[in-house]
């Protein structure tokens, strides 16, 4: 007589849909399956979940990511100690941490720059952690695969939430002489409908800037196969009115660099002629966006010295530059530490008479500056030293050089490592791909020399 376990796996036929590559697969696929190693097991499985929520805000991933560091940790005293030696520069992100906690050594805002500290573990974490895990290039494509599947759920709820906003907005709020019944009134609907979503953050769970960072690095996993289902062209076409709908520049800079090495890419001539109007046709489109525009003009302005206490998001990130600029010049070696950093940024805003940014208390949108200010050239230097590495080691193709652009461009116009969904994504991608074999390879890639074809 068989085993119960045996017929109940064949009474249950496993459940099995439509990815998002248009293949039929069970539902158990997408997860991480190891039955000789239920550490590991746990420790991706809850990478995977966690980068699912990562979208939908800050909360509902995070004790998976503290389950992750959990199992991780624990690898860490069962794995073999065989070290890849080009594996030993994720190394450079516990120097950088160090240098964080060592700042608030000078800093006297002890207790945000204890809050700054914390958010900050998983740059020591999750490296150390990835020195002695063992994974191959399918089970790290997953993070990819559960990032998207959350950013189309997150988009669905901003788009709820948006047309629900929208529907308790009074008429009153918005300049138009008729309202009629009819065809005008459906017309006048749509129109307000649009003006609406353009004056607001789209995203409402996450920073929208964190969100355009999301979205660019699946679109560059995913673009450089060819599209072969429908499911593919929805999933892609949903992917782009998200970005267009938040109007990042940063977003809208990348995306035009990622379209142009894809035009570069294209081999045949016909082919060529025709992605090079779509291109021309698709910027045109997106420097349409009202938000966009506005960028323009607040950048005209600041440059005539007019218009300093009426600026907009765009506008106030450039003020924020110059004043971070002025900062470092008067600190440049130990910058101000990590809980004073924000506050001097603060007080030469009021020096500088930057009232919208003083008001709102921004730091610096650039993490770069952001670095400088608070841990001074050491920090700086350890972090562009992370990028050098990371250029040097993406330049084997195209595609994986578009994401190293989409990560440094993101940077240099957001303090990512400020927040924690910046943090905690910036600590386990960059990490994956600077170790021996790309994320994006298709071979298995393993922290010891042998490598296996997949």
């Amino acid at each position: 007589m068989k085993p119960y376990s045996i017929l109940l796996k064949e009474r249950i036929k496993p459940t099995k849909i439509v990815n998002i590559r248009g293949k039929i697969v069970e539902i158990s696929d997408f997860f991480y399956k190891d039955e000789s190693d239920l550490v590991l097991t746990i420790f991706w499985n809850s990478l995977y979940i966690a980068f699912f929520l990562l979208p939908l805000g800050i909360n509902l991933p995070t004790p998976f990511f503290i389950a992750a560091i959990i199992f991780g940790g624990i690898n860490i005293f069962k794995s073999p100690k065989n070290f890849v030696p080009s594996n030993k520069v994720l190394l450079l992100f516990p120097v950088y941490f160090l240098l964080i906690a060592l700042s608030l050594i000078y800093t006297e805002n002890i207790s945000d720059g204890f809050k700054i500290f914390q958010r900050s573990l998983t740059l020591f974490l999750f490296p150390v952690i990835f020195l002695f895990v063992k994974e191959d290039a399918s089970s790290v494509r997953k993070l990819f695969d559960f990032l998207l599947v959350g950013l189309i759920v997150s988009f669905f709820i901003n788009f709820y939430f948006t047309i629900y906003d929208f529907t308790m907005v009074e008429k009153s709020d918005f300049v138009f002489n008729d309202w009629e019944e009819g065809v005008s009134s459906v017309i006048e609907r749509i129109s307000l409908g649009t003006q609406y979503i353009f004056e607001t953050d789209f995203s409402k769970l996450v920073n929208p800037n964190y969100v355009s960072l999301y979205i660019l690095l699946v679109l560059s996993f995913y673009l450089k196969k060819k599209l072969k289902s429908r499911i593919q062209l929805l999933v892609l076409t949903i992917l782009f009115l998200y970005l267009f709908l938040m109007a990042s520049p940063a977003a809208y800079l990348i995306l035009f660099i990622m379209s142009l090495i894809l035009v570069f890419n294209i081999k045949d001539r016909s082919q060529k002629y025709i992605v090079c109007m779509l291109l021309i046709l698709g910027t045109v489109v997106f420097l349409k966006n009202p938000r966009i525009a506005d960028f323009y003009a607040s950048a005209e302005e600041l440059e005539n010295n007019s218009g300093i206490h009426r600026v907009t998001v765009e506008k106030s990130r450039l003020l924020t530059w110059n004043a971070s600029i002025q900062l470092i010049k008067e600190a440049p070696i130990f910058g101000y530490g990590i809980g004073d950093a924000n506050d001097v940024l603060i007080e030469k805003y009021k020096e500088l008479d930057y009232f919208s940014n003083y008001q709102n208390k921004y730091n610096a949108h650039n993490q770069f500056l952001q670095t400088w200010l608070q841990t001074g050239i050491f920090g700086f230097g350890i972090l562009i030293s992370v990028f050098i590495l990371l250029a040097l080691r993406m330049k084997r193709s195209r595609n994986e050089f578009s994401v190293f652009l989409i990560l440094f461009i993101s940077l240099l116009f957001e303090s990512m490592l400020v927040r924690f969904n910046g943090i905690v994504f910036f600590s386990i991608i960059v990490p994956l791909l600077l170790k021996k074999r790309s994320i994006l390879s298709s071979r298995i890639i393993r922290n010891h020399p042998t490598t296996i074809d997949s």
